[in-house]
């Protein structure tokens, strides 16, 4: 699913209520958390903080985000092997990764970019687009 169809004013209406639950599961101030903030690098997130973040942005906004959906979302119609080869990934990744996190800044992708380091990229607006897409998805689920 694309980012293409997700506005900044519908990133803005839920951002508030996404900072105030990463500061809370990082213990961090509110301020400290910013649209284009890394959670890695620049709000010191580790990865069981992930599982947090996600935990507490399911209960906040009522919605289920499964495991592992942001890099599932952004492989797209990918296969593994052409996403990531041998830990690294692939051009054709980078290129997808580059689209799908549009939020990203250019110059956070490095090269070679291994598969591990891809939560690197994540920003706090990473997160508020996976909740609106899950959103629409249960929206859509609702009407089928």
């Amino acid at each position: 699913m694309s980012n293409t169809n997700i506005t900044k004013e519908e990133v803005l209406a839920i951002f508030p209520k996404v900072a105030e639950t990463m500061a809370d599961a990082l213990g961090c101030d509110v301020e400290q958390v910013k649209l284009d903030a890394s959670l890695i690098d620049d709000l010191g997130a580790e990865s069981i903080d992930f599982l947090d973040i996600v935990f507490r942005l399911e209960r906040a906004f009522k919605v289920k985000i499964p495991r592992g959906k942001i890099v599932e979302e952004a492989r797209g119609s990918l296969s593994e092997s052409e996403f990531e080869k041998g830990g690294q990934v692939t051009e054709a990744g980078v290129a997808r990764l580059k689209d799908f996190l549009s939020e990203v800044p250019a110059e956070r992708f490095k090269t070679p970019l291994l598969a591990a380091h891809i939560p690197r990229l994540f920003t706090t607006e990473t997160f508020c687009k996976m909740v609106i897409r899950q959103q629409r998805a249960a929206a859509s689920a609702a009407t089928a």
